[in-house]
């Protein structure tokens, strides 16, 4: 089987619509396998906690990419398309029998009726190839039929980057709002957990989503630039891929996580805490996930370069970034949210407050030591300083 008959097969507009009906279902079920992996994984006693903060935040990312996706436009289109099935259907209809009257084949014909309503199968495609006439009136069915990759000019590439921005930064606020929205509700909220979840936010935002997308643009846009000129004969969709790839490698993936650093450092740090880590990579360095999940920007090296298949798996690999951001994702931290100096102060007030020792709150965490004080009521008493 030639490996054309298959990305044909991929490029049908109704294997299209299929996955387009289906990733709701995906998404949702997605983030709730995740959901409950990561609660019953807690150690017992933070099950609960964790439960409600997993569904609060995976719940804000579900809810604003399937509504706000649809709802959120940008140059008349919506930033997640909403499946055309009649559209679609009467399209394929009339390419079709414009074009099967010329057909003597039986069988070709039979696979092009069969078309009309449904997608094919790559070994039916395979056919269809090897037994139509190569002549312009099967490329214009072909193009019909398996919706082969469109050649975006620049103005449509940078419209396709601020839409693709856009997509990836809705769920990473909402993963921030509902990682807050979820601190508040368990009681857990500290100043130090809302500014890792900005700083994560913009982490992601920058080093996994904007700047890849910038990198591919403007690759892509060099690239059309030496077309023009003369230096680069034919610009094909394959050719875009790689350019697309070469340009998020340089600017997302080596060069991201060290400018979202110096952002978080400069702009994000001095609102929270002055006296935060001055080193750049102290807080937030790339891991092998980060690298992972930038699995997100060959799909969007996929839809910039034409291949219309791979934009409805998008949703589903931002909202991994949107979830990070909503736990405010540190290196290994254990407790992303938490502020460590008074968590551990409540610990000792809790472990001492039942022999009798005080603790004196006016003191940072760091200055306090026991003393003993004199005996009153014939009991003895501690205060912790």
């Amino acid at each position: 089987m030639q490996v054309s008959s298959i990305a044909k097969y991929i490029d049908q507009p109704y294997v299209l619509l299929t996955l387009q009906k289906k990733m709701p279902y995906v998404l949702t079920g997605s983030a709730a396998a995740y959901g409950l992996y990561d609660t019953f994984r807690q150690p017992e006693g933070k099950k609960a906690k964790q439960a409600v903060k997993n569904t609060v935040i995976l719940s804000s990312i579900i809810t604003s990419l399937l509504y706000g996706g649809r709802k959120i436009k940008i140059g008349g289109r919506q930033l997640v398309e909403s499946p055309q099935i009649r559209e679609t259907v009467l399209k394929q209809k009339r390419a079709i029998s414009s074009y099967i009257g010329s057909v003597i084949d039986e069988k070709a014909k039979s696979i092009l009726k069969k078309a009309e309503r449904r997608a094919i199968s790559p070994k039916e495609i395979e056919y269809l190839q090897k037994n139509l006439p190569d002549d312009e009136n099967r490329k214009k069915l072909f193009k019909t039929i398996f919706s082969e990759p469109e050649s975006l000019t620049s103005k449509e590439i940078f419209e396709e980057i601020g839409r693709l921005s856009l997509l990836g930064f809705v769920p990473v606020v909402s993963g921030v709002a509902g990682g807050i929205a979820a601190d508040k509700i368990t009681k857990t909220s500290t100043k130090k957990g809302t500014a890792n979840k900005i700083k994560e936010g913009a982490y992601q935002f920058l080093a996994n989503i904007f700047l890849c997308n910038i990198g591919a643009g403007a690759a892509l846009f060099g690239m059309e630039s030496l077309n023009k000129k003369g230096i680069i004969k034919s610009l094909t969709p394959a050719k875009k891929l790689v350019a697309i790839l070469s340009g998020i490698t340089i600017t997302g993936i080596l060069g991201g996580s060290m400018i979202a650093n110096y952002l978080c450092k400069k702009f994000i740090n001095p609102i929270f805490d002055k006296n935060s880590a001055n080193g750049l990579y102290s807080e937030r360095k790339p891991e092998s996930l980060d690298i992972a999940m930038h699995s997100d920007d060959i799909a969007t090296a996929g839809v910039l370069s034409g291949f219309k298949w791979i934009e409805p798996a998008l949703p589903l690999m931002y909202m991994m970034s949107g979830y990070r951001a909503g736990i405010g994702y540190r290196n290994n931290c254990k407790k992303c949210g938490s502020d460590k100096k008074n968590d551990n102060l409540l610990e000792v007030q809790k472990a001492l407050s039942k022999n009798n020792f005080q603790t004196d709150n006016r003191l940072r965490p760091e200055e306090h030591f026991i003393t003993k004080v004199p005996k009153q009521s014939g009991s003895k008493n501690y205060t912790l300083h």
